[in-house]
């Protein structure tokens, strides 16, 4: 059965996701699960709101220097932040932002999720009736 998560991802780089400027989303830690298919995007402090979702198109899981290779036009960011943030890592991963969704009434996490506080990183998502 097809998993939801949720992503804490910082404003400037949420907005990147909803605009279709960043097409991939970096990871230091993924899922263990490899059935996620659609991410609820949380928009860290200042915003503290669900701003939108999008559906994974694939996930890459590779060594950082051929991770910037391949996601460096899509990633959002710059090398140095790129090198700094996958520092004394062996595997590096990207999300692939498949079909983007903006909400037109950002909610909280309460309305959204029914959580009462953020995911450090991430967290999987119940379906509706569970």
């Amino acid at each position: 059965m097809p998993t939801s998560a949720l992503l804490s991802i910082r404003p400037e780089f949420a907005e990147a996701i909803l605009e279709g400027r960043k097409t991939y989303e970096l990871r230091r830690r993924l899922f263990a699960r490899d059935d996620v298919t659609r991410i609820l995007v949380y928009a860290s402090s200042p915003v503290q709101r669900v701003v939108g979702e999008f559906s994974v198109e694939k996930i890459l899981a590779m060594e950082p220097r051929k991770l910037w290779a391949v996601t460096s036009s899509g990633a959002a960011v710059q090398r140095r932040l790129f090198d700094s943030y996958f520092e004394d890592r062996q595997v590096g991963y990207a999300i692939k932002v498949g079909k983007v969704r903006r909400y037109g009434h950002p909610m909280t996490l309460k309305e959204s999720c029914g959580l009462e506080r953020p995911p450090q990183s991430f967290c999987y998502l119940r379906p509706k009736g569970d």
